[in-house]
């Protein structure tokens, strides 16, 4: 939707976009994001979204940040995707499920599980969340080539970051705890909250999307706060895997 020619969240307008884009939650990593881009400018700020376009290898790129949670993120790329981007990666923090997710590690995510209200307004929950697979692949071979102890496989996305965080103080409690269990005992990986709305509205605008997440600690184990230098371990790995995108959409 457009107002006096630009998007009317975003506040930019198709010449701004690269086609591959970033997305951080937080507004304040985006220019951390676009220091890795060559000729990196500001575009726009309003309200959660700030969002800077470089180039990486020749090709425009950009970061958008999308605030906490999937009413935003599914605005920012349903935005995006107006003024011509197909190609995201979201770049942010969960906490570990599976006992084996430590602080420190990074997670990419293959699904999502659909615990918030967002996708719900795009499609059924019988439709899966699912990231684009060869999103996945080139942010995999990224961490792998930079040496992260890396999980690769489903995540969950939430609404409520408290009603993970103290469940036992929720009225529905024992429905929190039940089905934290349950995602545990499926072996879902990590628990954050845009990743779903992101994958479900992906899919309904046919671009692709992808998740690289920095484990905070693990909600079941307790494990240490990720370390502050090991903070851009998702950001290098979505900055690499981009990279690899561009070569391989060069020859295709």
């Amino acid at each position: 939707m457009l107002i006096n020619g630009k998007q009317m969240h975003l506040r930019c307008t198709a010449e701004d976009i690269g086609r591959y884009v970033i997305l951080p939650g937080d507004p304040g990593r985006c220019g951390t994001i676009a220091a890795f881009f060559d000729r990196a400018h500001m575009v726009s700020s309003n309200r959660e979204f700030n969002i800077w376009t470089g180039y990486l290898d020749g090709q425009k790129v950009s970061v958008c940040s999308t605030g906490i949670g999937g009413p935003s993120a599914a605005i920012a790329l349903e935005e995006l995707v107006e003024c011509g981007a197909d190609t995201f990666i979201r770049v942010g923090t969960c906490g570990g499920i599976d006992p084996a997710v430590c602080g420190g590690d990074v997670v990419v995510a293959t699904a999502a599980v659909r615990q918030e209200g967002t996708s719900r307004e795009y499609l059924p929950l019988e439709y899966p969340a699912a990231a684009s697979y060869p999103v996945v692949r080139a942010l995999t071979d990224a961490c792998d080539a930079l040496g992260y102890h890396t999980h690769v496989g489903v995540i969950q996305s939430k609404d409520s970051f408290y009603g993970e965080i103290r469940p036992q103080c929720m009225p529905i409690a024992a429905q929190l705890q039940e089905k934290w269990h349950a995602w545990a005992a499926a072996g879902v990986l990590a628990s954050e909250m845009e990743a779903a709305a992101l994958f479900i509205a992906g899919a309904c605008l046919h671009v692709r999307c992808g998740a690289v997440l920095n484990v905070l600690w693990n909600d079941e184990s307790e494990a240490p706060a990720i370390p502050e230098d090991a903070a851009q371990r998702g950001i290098r790995a979505a900055v690499q895997a981009l990279r690899q995108l561009i070569r391989e959409d060069k020859h295709t």
